[in-house]
């Protein structure tokens, strides 16, 4: 349901509202969200032998993305709270550009789409490693988060890699 100005989460009146999701039907759901961590080689090599202070990093970070996918609904005020069927939260370590990769995937069947849970999942597996970091370094980078995947629902499939 749209407003006059065809905005969802408006309504008439320009007033924020969420959207009624009720009477659109169940699908399955999927959506997959990347991100980057740029790290200075020494950091990248300290985290990989689990010599930095925090600890055990990507185990971390694996934890804080999925926990972060079900607290989507918390963070972003107009997101509706899913039941979330599956997250998985996975690295791809690139010693040579010093780069960790994270794929965030995440699934439901529902009446709307996981592509904030996964875009919020992706971010905060990001920031983790960047706080159990940062004690060895100021300047990481975390870039180029971008939804890749997504399925079901009324727009279907979308690929972007």
């Amino acid at each position: 349901m749209t407003d006059k100005h065809g905005f969802s989460h408006m309504d008439d009146d320009g007033n924020a509202r969420m959207v009624d999701v009720s009477s659109k039907g169940d699908s399955k759901r999927t959506a997959i969200v990347k991100a980057v961590v740029r790290l200075s080689a020494e950091t990248l090599s300290n985290l990989l032998e689990n010599a930095l202070p925090k600890g055990d990093v990507l185990t971390t970070a694996k934890i804080a993305g999925i926990q972060a996918a079900k607290r989507t609904h918390d963070l972003i005020p107009m997101c509706h709270p899913l039941p979330i069927s599956y997250v998985d939260i996975r690295f791809q370590v690139d010693q040579v550009a010093s780069t960790i990769g994270i794929e965030a995937e995440v699934r439901t069947t529902g009446k709307t789409g996981v592509e904030m849970e996964a875009l919020v999942a992706a971010q905060v597996a990001a920031a983790t490693i960047y706080d159990m970091c940062k004690a060895v370094q100021k300047d990481i980078l975390i870039t180029d988060c971008r939804l890749v995947y997504k399925s079901g629902g009324k727009s279907g499939e979308f690929r972007n890699e």
